[in-house]
C-alpha cells in the first residue's frame, strides 16, 4: 500500500465529511401516530440542488444511516445481535442501498441487533425524502443535526 493511501482517511470518514457539508432546504415534516399508537412515523422531505445530488447522494444516505445507526437499539429477539460497540460501515450501508425507479433507495430494518427501520430516498431533482416507523422522533433531530442545530449546550 502507498504512503498516500496510508494518510487517506477511511471511506467512512470522507463520506461523513461529505455527508455533513450538503446543503439542503427542509419542505416538510409529517408525524403521525402508527397504527397501534404507540410510537411515530415520520417523513421529511428535503431538497437539495439538482446539481448536488450527483457529488453528494451516497454521503448523506451514509450520514443519515449512521445516525439511525447510532440512535438505534433493539427490540425484541435482535437483541441477542446488538453489541453497544458495533459501528456503522459503507458495507453497512451499501448492504440496503439500490437504485430504484431512477432513485437511490435505502431501506433498513434491522442491522447488527438495532432497529433502525429507515429509508431514504434520494431523486435525481435533488428531492430527498426519510422515512422512520417507531422511531420515535429521532429523524427530526438527525436532519437537524445535520443543519448545524446543537441540542447539548457547554455548562460553565
Amino acid at each position: 500500500m502507498s504512503d498516500e493511501h496510508d494518510s487517506k482517511s477511511s471511506i467512512e470518514h470522507e463520506l461523513i465529511r461529505t455527508g455533513t457539508v450538503v446543503e439542503f432546504e427542509i419542505l416538510d415534516t409529517q408525524i403521525e401516530p402508527t397504527a397501534a399508537g404507540d410510537d411515530s412515523h415520520v417523513q421529511i422531505r428535503l431538497k437539495m440542488a439538482k446539481d448536488d445530488v450527483e457529488c453528494f447522494a451516497f454521503a448523506l444516505v451514509y450520514t443519515l444511516g449512521l445516525l439511525s445507526f447510532h440512535d438505534g437499539r433493539p427490540r425484541g429477539y435482535s437483541g441477542k445481535f446488538f453489541d453497544d460497540d458495533d459501528a456503522w460501515t459503507a458495507a453497512d450501508m451499501l448492504r440496503h442501498l439500490e437504485f430504484r425507479g431512477g432513485r437511490l433507495y435505502f431501506d433498513a430494518d434491522y442491522v447488527q441487533g438495532r432497529c433502525l427501520k429507515t429509508t431514504i430516498e434520494v431523486a435525481r431533482d435533488g428531492f430527498v425524502t426519510i422515512q422512520t416507523i417507531n422511531r420515535g422522533e429521532a429523524a427530526v433531530r438527525w436532519v437537524d443535526r445535520l443543519k448545524g442545530k446543537k441540542y447539548l449546550q457547554e455548562v460553565e
